[in-house]
């Protein structure tokens, strides 16, 4: 009766040996198969997909405010086209770039109506190819309205959203995308007001008020006698 009861242990044995000697095997289908789940689930959840239209983002992304990352293209009067560059994965990041279409997304900065200054101090402000983040706060058609985050260091990051009001180069505007009872758009507009606010108090940008040598300067300028005077002198320069 002892040898049948030895059989199933000469077989566990025969499978631990053959184990043993195909560790390496084993180690390489195991982790195979993990990095088979990851980039599954990557997929599923989008995390690696590149972005090159507004309307390739899901829904889901815009309702939740999930930030991406980005490098800056253009600055141009309509927003900033930016590159979208999603998550690598260190041991597929030859295959993703393959797989990866060209495009640019068009973002603008929520919440703020921009002078011709602000343009100016952006392209001052901002290097070509910069990376940046940009929190998704609402889409119409192309145009994604979002927080856009930009580095100043390694552990200092700046909302261009409201360091254009600090400056004095933008208004406070309704923030599209978002619905005027939710929690957050209370929370993103009392920021932008805040910032607009210290632009108010230091006279900075469009708040700066006019000296009385200005004021007088543009009065002198704007009155018809003057502008007369200057029309005749013209004509004399002419016939004379």
């Amino acid at each position: 009766m002892a040898e049948p009861q030895g059989e199933p242990a000469n077989c566990l044995e025969r499978i631990s040996e053959w184990a043993d000697s195909h560790l390496t095997l084993i180690r390489n289908i195991s982790t195979g198969m993990a990095i088979a789940g990851v980039i599954l689930f990557a997929k599923s959840i989008k995390l690696t997909t590149k972005f090159t239209s507004a309307l390739d983002i899901p829904v889901e992304f815009i309702e939740k405010n999930v930030k991406l990352r980005g490098k800056l293209c253009h600055i141009t009067e309509k927003g900033l086209e930016v590159e979208h560059v999603p998550i690598s994965l260190p041991f597929l990041s030859s295959l993703q770039r393959k797989w990866q279409s060209n495009g640019v997304l068009l973002v603008r900065l929520a919440g703020v109506e921009l002078t011709p200054n602000a343009m100016v101090w952006l392209q001052e402000e901002l290097k070509p190819a910069q990376m940046m983040w940009f929190q998704l706060l609402g889409r119409e058609d192309l145009v994604l309205d979002c927080l856009i985050l930009v580095n100043k260091g390694r552990f200092f990051s700046v909302c261009l959203n409201e360091e254009i009001l600090r400056q004095g180069l933008g208004k406070t505007t309704r923030i599209e995308g978002l619905h005027h009872d939710s929690p957050l758009y209370w929370k993103l507009h009392k920021r932008l007001l805040q910032a607009e606010l210290k632009a108010l108090k230091k006279n900075k940008g469009i708040w700066k008020e006019e000296s009385y040598f200005e004021k007088l300067r543009d009065h002198i300028s704007n009155n018809k006698f003057v502008q007369k005077l200057k029309q005749f002198v013209n004509w004399l320069r002419i016939h004379i």
